[in-house]
């Protein structure tokens, strides 16, 4: 089910991103990037409230892969900005992610299931030519067994994605922040278990209004 479309309005959620805030011009400008990245229909994306103190900037998003009324993976992207640089980052801009999605058995199984995720991510950058450094993250498997109440459910696993990343900034200090959202969509299709996108085609979306309820 593509994403409804729509915009939310700057700053309607109290997290302060309009330019009569203070905040710097290109932190404004790379938000302002985010918010009009080009995505595949399968994504429904919204504006999330960012955390407070990673960051003297920051900003979210949190998003679903939706199919058919399911949703098959979800995830949160953060834009973190400090003018004066981080040593950590090696820049000015870093990117957090949580991804998280359920698994067929049989691919839970696999041992080298978790450095497969963590490709999708370096691949997706590498297909698109998205400029980065200084990755980190985690692949994480949980198991599910139900009992009692529940013991008619069938056993799930789970995959957690957490990564950061910091992009390549040009020479007036500005990351392709939607180059990088893209890629970041283009994770949590794959770990949903959609094939790669084909092409540049895929819809506008623009922050539309939170879904309702999906089945899963």
């Amino acid at each position: 089910m593509a994403a409804a479309q729509g915009r939310l309005s700057d700053g309607a959620d109290g997290t302060g991103n309009t330019e009569e805030d203070g905040n710097p011009l290109a932190f404004r400008q790379a938000v302002e990037a985010l918010r009009t990245a080009r995505l595949r229909p399968e994504m429904e994306i919204d504006q999330a409230r960012p955390p407070q103190r990673l960051a003297p900037h920051a900003y979210a998003l949190e998003a679903a892969v939706v199919q058919d009324g399911n949703d098959l993976a979800d995830g949160r992207l953060v834009l973190l900005h400090d003018p004066a640089g981080h040593d950590a980052w090696k820049g000015t801009f870093r990117l957090v992610t949580l991804v998280r999605a359920e698994l067929e058995p049989e691919m839970a199984a696999d041992p080298l299931f978790p450095e497969v995720c963590w490709s999708w991510l370096t691949g997706a950058f590498e297909a698109r030519g998205v400029a980065y450094k200084e990755p980190s993250g985690t692949v994480t498997l949980a198991g599910s067994h139900y009992f009692g109440g529940l013991a008619n459910r069938a056993p799930a696993t789970q995959i957690e994605i957490r990564a950061s990343w910091t992009p390549l900034e040009n020479k007036g200090g500005l990351p392709d922040a939607g180059a990088h959202l893209v890629a970041w969509c283009e994770l949590l299709c794959q770990t949903g278990g959609l094939p790669p996108a084909g092409g540049p085609e895929a819809a506008v979306v623009t922050l539309p209004q939170r879904r309702g309820p999906q089945s899963r």
